[in-house]
């Protein structure tokens, strides 16, 4: 059985096609991942962030705290010192 030559030149045309497409399928889904991983590298970072500004957060409730206490510590002997002032 002899094939002629449009139904040859179709079946060439139709696998081309099909190889064209599978090519770009393949260069989309590597250009996908790499997408992904530029967004992860991303998310990396921002996560890294997050876990260091928690850090200073809590560091800075610290400071406050102590800065808190000398504040009432040192209005507490001002008072007395007044106090003691007035007396002499």
């Amino acid at each position: 059985m002899l094939i002629n030559e449009e139904l040859l030149l179709l079946i060439i045309i139709n696998v081309s096609s099909a190889g064209i497409f599978i090519g770009g399928l393949a260069c989309s889904i590597k250009f996908i991942e790499a997408q992904i991983k530029r967004l992860e590298i991303k998310q990396d970072k921002h996560n890294n962030l997050i876990e260091r500004m928690a850090v200073v957060e809590q560091s800075t409730k610290s400071a406050h705290h102590r800065i808190d206490s000398m504040e009432d510590f040192y209005s507490e002997n001002i008072k007395q010192w007044n106090r003691f002032n007035k007396t002499v």
